[in-house]
């Protein structure tokens, strides 16, 4: 089950395309522009999807997508191919947003707003059910420790247990251990909270 942020534009630009005046800020050649294209084109929903399990504010989860893409562009020229595009992508967006957990545990806190605000036309009874159940994961997902997040978030993106070890850096069997730790858990604050 895929879980996503309707608030947030899903593209930085039309699919193929640079996010705007990042080819001419960062001058783009052939396969490297050829390559973000592709990752704008294919990956942009997965790094929304990882930044919303560490970024609940939508505003600093646009900027962390933005951060997130243009280390993407940045380490593009390190891309040997020895895993897929996606996998690197992933790992790139695991990494910068354990880094934005880091820097923001650090910042004093601001005045929260609430995250619950009703619409003032609510969709039809299902939709609303389907999108309650979601936040609700979602926000179970954020309450994790770290490491099981990691493993729950790439899980539910449909990586192999390899490849989420890959991007990890941790073996096979970790990851299954966090992905059985972290089901566990989440029932418990599913149960708990329903």
């Amino acid at each position: 089950m895929a879980f996503d942020d309707g608030n947030l534009a899903a593209h930085p630009g039309p699919a193929g395309t640079l996010p705007s005046g990042l080819a001419a800020v960062m001058g783009a050649d052939g396969i490297k522009e050829q390559q973000f294209a592709e990752v704008s084109a294919t990956c942009t929903g997965l790094i929304t999807r990882i930044a919303l399990s560490y970024e609940a504010d939508p505003a600093l989860r646009r900027e962390l997508v933005q951060d997130i893409l243009l280390a993407v562009w940045i380490a593009l020229d390190n891309f040997r191919g020895e895993a897929s595009l996606k996998t690197f992508t992933a790992s790139i967006a695991q990494k910068r947003c354990i880094s934005h957990v880091t820097r923001r545990a650090r910042e004093p806190r601001q005045v929260e707003l609430p995250t619950d605000l009703i619409s003032a036309a609510p969709p039809p009874d299902e939709i609303a059910l389907r999108n309650d159940q979601k936040k609700r994961l979602v926000e179970a997902i954020q309450l994790l420790p770290i490491p099981q997040r990691e493993a729950i978030v790439l899980a539910i993106e449909g990586f192999s247990y390899a490849e989420m070890a890959e991007i990890l850096g941790i073996s096979t069997n970790a990851v299954m251990l966090r992905c059985q730790r972290a089901k566990t858990t989440l029932k418990s604050i599913m149960e708990r909270r329903s």
